[in-house]
């Protein structure tokens, strides 16, 4: 059995532009991550919370559905005011509004005029790993997620929300990348792999036995400092989905993928001409980040004796030949 290591670090390096410090979310100033995990008795699922600075005041913002078989709360409010004015989290498919009220709470404490909110609570159905029908995630699963949330280098496989999940094949989980951009400021994503299709590593296919698992689904959330609007922001997680073809998903019929994409910035003030770059940034960083989410995860056996392999890493670097 293999160490969890990233895709980086076993000679896969996507695209061409740089990474920030730590190639994750976190390399977007501001944003924060926590996680809660649960493992054991049938169970592998948990919560990812995504926590960018300036939240309460609201961020523009923006939401782009490749296909729409998913549970995404809070998007219609994206849509029709263009910001988020919450965390994100992320969580299996029927925690997703246990998911929600923990949020609502945790909110209310903090603001006790408030009488309105959008939690934004994405998900995918981790059920092939976890008993998804005991909904076992409590508001203090949530709120450990929300009051831990920092910006080291988020952990990344088989952790939070990414616990229970497989993608193309294998054992999947939660990823993350960054890439920097020559004006100084960060694009940066995180994923809840959880799709079908054949993972393919920089354009080479990695065959793997199927999987025969329900749900499969992507969340993405995309990061950046840059000054967008919500509309140059939809741009920014349509390329996200886009990007999702890089590693060989077959976007399924019953596959919810949804990329949320929002900044840290202030007043919008950016060039449509100029958003190649970001563009660019975009899709590496959510290419890596997909294969980071399966080569940091382990095997996992779970739910009904059912067991998720991790890829080994010699399919991978056997692929890449003479580096």
């Amino acid at each position: 059995m293999h160490s969890p290591r990233r895709a980086r670090d076993l000679g896969v390096v996507v695209g061409t532009l740089p990474t920030g410090p730590l190639n994750a979310i976190t390399d977007v100033p501001g944003v924060l991550v926590g996680q809660t995990t649960i493992t054991g008795d049938g169970l592998n699922t948990g919560v990812t919370a995504i926590v960018p600075a300036g939240w309460a005041a609201g961020l523009p913002a923006a939401v782009a559905v490749g296909n729409g078989y998913g549970k995404l709360v809070g998007t219609t409010q994206i849509d029709e005011l263009g910001v988020i004015e919450t965390p994100v989290l992320l969580t299996g498919t029927l925690s997703t509004f246990r998911v929600a009220d923990a949020l609502i709470t945790w909110l209310l404490d903090r603001n006790p005029r408030t009488t309105s909110l959008n939690p934004i609570v994405g998900e995918t159905n981790d059920g092939y790993l976890s008993d998804i029908r005991r909904r076992p995630i409590t508001p203090a699963l949530v709120h450990e997620a929300l009051e831990t949330a920092s910006p080291a280098l988020p952990a990344e496989g088989c952790v939070g929300a990414g616990t229970g999940t497989t993608a193309l094949g294998f054992k999947a989980g939660i990823g993350t990348a960054s890439r920097s951009l020559t004006s100084g400021q960060t694009v940066g994503v995180l994923v809840q792999a959880n799709f079908s299709g054949l993972l393919t590593v920089l354009g080479r296919p990695v065959p793997a036995p199927p999987i025969d698992a329900d749900g499969n689904s992507c969340m993405i959330v995309v990061a950046t400092d840059l000054p967008l609007d919500s509309r140059q922001l939809g741009r920014l997680a349509r390329r996200a989905i886009f990007a999702m073809g890089r590693v060989g998903s077959d976007y399924a019929p019953g596959s919810g993928d949804y990329a949320i994409a929002f900044t840290t910035a202030g007043t919008p003030d950016y060039a449509d001409d100029d958003l190649r770059g970001p563009f660019q940034a975009v899709t590496e960083s959510v290419e890596e980040a997909l294969l980071n989410s399966l080569t940091m995860a382990r095997t996992t056996t779970g739910f009904q004796g059912r067991t998720a392999q991790a890829v080994p890493h010699d399919l991978i670097t056997d692929r890449l030949g003479p580096r």
